[in-house]
């Protein structure tokens, strides 16, 4: 090998492993931000989801005298299980629903105590003080602890990389949805509606967080509840209930 090609092979080497090292540093740093953490534990990227399709379906704001109890009879005649995040102050008086939601299987999470966007947003601190609020009260009734959160509204205006690693601190996991049937901005949404709405999944479809909500006007949601779950079981998915094992799913907030 001559001098110059000597020269030109070694240059070469050593821009390749300049790239290499760069890409590397790059990457890293990539998947140490909060960004793509969020992104990384999200139903779209992990592995748990892609073997399979899961349906989660969720309903919020309860537990309430007649609707949460009519949709425990239509999950408990269906064999589905579900996830409940409840606000706190509901649960006085109705103690029994909430055991009845436990001894059924479901999950139980936690939608802040007051569910006051005015109050439970003016800092971190008083979000995660009205989470374990409700979890104290829960803790009371049942003997558990619930570490799975909703934020009321959802996390898109209300997450980033300070109020993550303080719910992460104190255990909290975080669960958005992917699929909204639209009931708790219109709970008067014909019953077709809701079932439509029910089909639209955003992002990937092997996994479905399905919104929806067991608030006293529900009515609707009630009787589409048998439809909906026989859509997901058409197109085989599996019901599950999320738990603290399931992988956090929330807003992909920038840093």
């Amino acid at each position: 090998m001559t001098l110059r090609k000597k020269t030109v092979f070694l240059f070469t080497t050593l821009i390749i492993l300049l790239l290499l090292s760069s890409s590397s540093h790059i990457d890293n740093i990539t998947k140490n931000s909060p960004a793509f953490l969020a992104l990384n534990t999200s139903l779209k990227d992990s592995g748990d989801f892609k073997a399979s399709k899961i349906a989660y379906l969720t309903f919020d704001d309860g537990p309430t005298y007649v609707i949460t109890a009519a949709l425990l009879d239509v999950l408990k005649k269906e064999n589905v299980k579900a996830t409940f995040f409840v606000v706190g102050k509901e649960i006085e008086g109705k103690e029994s629903i909430l055991k009845r939601i436990y001894l059924e299987g479901h999950s139980i999470g936690l939608h802040t105590y007051s569910h006051n966007f005015k109050k439970i947003y003016r800092s971190t601190e008083d979000l995660i003080c009205e989470m374990e609020k409700t979890s104290d009260k829960i803790q009371e009734v049942i003997g558990i602890t619930p570490k799975i959160i909703r934020f009321p509204g959802g996390s898109s205006k209300h997450l980033n990389a300070f109020s993550l690693k303080a719910l992460h601190k104190n255990s909290f996991k975080v669960y958005d949805w992917n699929v909204n049937i639209y009931d708790g901005i219109n709970p008067n949404l014909s019953v077709s509606k809701l079932i439509e709405n029910s089909q639209i999944i955003k992002g990937n479809k092997n996994a479905a967080i399905v919104l929806m909500h067991c608030n006293f006007n529900n009515k609707n949601t009630v009787k589409a509840l048998p439809e909906i779950i026989k859509y997901y079981k058409k197109l085989g998915y599996k019901f599950k209930s999320i738990t603290e094992d399931t992988p956090e799913y929330y807003y992909k907030f920038k840093i």
